[in-house]
C-alpha cells in the first residue's frame, strides 16, 4: 500500500456517501471505484456521476480485487453485518456511525480487524476539528481553572423524518443516543475522559398512535463535575441549533453546532493566560469589561482567592464555515486512517476503541432511559 493508490468500494449511495466522496476525491491517492446500494437507482447515478462500478450484490463487491477499503454509509442496522463481510473478505472498513446497535457487535468488529491486521474505525470526526484540540489544550493547561459542569443541548429539525422513517424505529436505528449520541459521547470523552453514566430518560411524542421517542437527555460523571446531554428531534428546520458548554472556575467556553465553527469564552484572566487565548485563537474578537473586582483584581470563589487582570468575552469562528470544515474533518479523516494503513506505527486521532467506548456509553444510556419514560 505503500506506493500505491487506496482504492474505496463504497456501500451506501445516499446524499452523505455523496457528500463524503467529494471530499475525498480532493485528497490525491484517494480514488473510490465502486458502489453498491439496494436501491440500485441510487447506485446507479452514483455510478454515472463518479464514474464508479456499480454492484448489485454485495459480495460481489467484496469479491473486487481493486477495492482496498470498504467505506459503509447505510443505516444503522445494517452496519454490524457489513463491517464484518468486509473484515472477513480482507477489506479495511471505514463505517458512519454507530459501529452497530449494540457494544458487543463493536467489540466483536475490533477484535475481528485486529487479528487480521486491518483497519476498522467509526468516523467519529468531531475529533478532527480544529476547535476540538483548541478546547482540549485549553483543558489540558488549566487556562481557565477546574473543570465544574458542561452540557451539550441538540435542538434537531425532525423535518425530513417522517413518521415510517427507519430513524424512529429503534431495531433499526438503535435509538437516539445510539444513532446520533454517540459523537457527543466521544466528544467529550476526549475532552474530560470516560464519564460514568448516573441517570438517563426518555420522552414520547405525545397525541400519536406511534410509539416515537423524540428527546433524550443524559447526565454523566467526569472528573469534576457533571455533564447533561439533551437530544431532542421535534423542531422545524428553521429552528435547528446545537450549543455545548463547558463551565470552569475562571470562566465558561461555549461552542456553537453541531459540528462546531464558533466559540465563545468568558472568563476572568491573568495576562499570561490571555496571552495564551490569543495565540491558541488567532484573529479573535475580544471585549474587555469593566473589572467589578478591587484595586488589587482580587475575588474569593469556592473558598478560595482567585486573583486576575483581565475580565473579557473571546469569540473566534472557523470561516471556512460549517460545510467547508466538515469537508476538511472528512479528509482528515481518511488522511489519518490511510496512515495507518501504510504504516502500524502511526497513531491515529481516533481508532476502533473510540467505537466501542462511544457505543457503550450510548447504550448504557438507551437503557437507563427505558426506567424512565414518559
Amino acid at each position: 500500500m505503500e506506493n500505491r493508490d487506496l482504492h474505496i468500494g463504497l456501500i451506501g449511495a445516499g446524499g452523505f456517501a455523496r457528500f463524503a466522496l467529494r471530499a475525498f476525491s480532493k485528497l490525491s491517492g484517494i480514488c473510490a471505484v465502486a458502489v453498491m446500494d439496494v436501491n440500485k437507482e441510487s447506485a446507479r447515478q452514483m455510478g454515472d456521476e463518479f464514474e464508479l462500478q456499480v454492484y448489485d450484490e454485495l459480495e460481489d463487491l467484496l469479491k473486487s480485487e481493486r477495492i482496498d477499503l470498504i467505506y459503509i454509509a447505510t443505516p444503522p442496522y445494517l452496519h454490524y453485518v457489513q463491517a464484518k463481510k468486509a473484515l472477513m473478505a480482507g477489506k479495511h472498513v471505514i463505517c458512519e456511525k454507530p459501529a452497530a446497535l449494540k457494544s458487543g457487535e463493536a467489540e466483536e468488529l475490533v477484535a475481528i480487524a485486529r487479528t487480521r491486521s486491518l483497519l476498522y474505525v467509526v468516523n467519529l470526526m468531531q475529533r478532527y476539528n480544529p476547535l476540538y484540540g483548541k478546547v482540549k489544550k485549553i483543558i489540558q493547561e488549566n487556562i481557565i481553572g477546574n473543570f465544574l459542569h458542561g452540557y451539550f443541548e441538540n435542538y434537531a429539525s425532525d423535518q425530513n423524518l417522517h413518521p415510517g422513517h427507519w430513524f424512529w424505529d429503534q431495531t433499526k436505528s438503535g435509538g437516539i443516543f445510539i444513532e446520533h449520541g454517540v459523537h457527543f459521547f466521544d466528544l467529550f470523552t476526549g475532552w474530560l475522559g470516560e464519564g460514568k453514566m448516573v441517570s438517563a430518560c426518555q420522552l414520547l411524542r405525545p397525541d400519536i398512535k406511534e410509539q416515537i421517542v423524540d428527546r433524550v437527555q443524559a447526565t454523566l460523571l467526569y472528573k469534576g463535575g457533571l455533564v447533561n446531554f439533551y437530544h431532542g428531534f421535534d423542531q422545524p428546520g428553521l429552528l435547528d441549533r446545537q450549543e455545548m458548554r463547558l463551565l470552569f472556575e475562571r470562566g465558561e467556553m461555549t461552542l456553537y453546532g453541531w459540528v462546531p465553527v464558533k466559540i465563545r469564552l468568558h472568563g476572568l484572566l491573568s495576562s499570561g493566560q490571555l496571552a495564551k487565548l490569543k495565540n491558541l485563537l488567532p484573529s479573535s474578537s475580544i471585549v474587555h469589561h469593566k473589572n467589578s473586582g478591587s484595586e488589587s483584581h482580587k475575588i474569593m470563589a469556592r473558598f478560595k482567592d482567585l486573583d486576575y487582570e483581565d475580565h473579557i468575552t473571546i469569540e473566534y469562528e472557523n470561516i471556512a464555515g460549517k460545510q467547508n470544515l466538515y469537508a476538511e474533518m472528512l479528509k482528515d479523516m481518511i488522511s489519518d486512517q490511510w496512515a495507518w494503513i501504510k504504516d502500524h506505527k502511526h497513531v491515529r486521532v481516533i481508532d476502533g476503541e473510540n467505537a466501542v467506548l462511544s457505543t457503550r456509553m450510548a447504550e448504557e444510556a438507551t437503557e437507563f432511559s427505558k426506567r424512565s419514560e414518559y
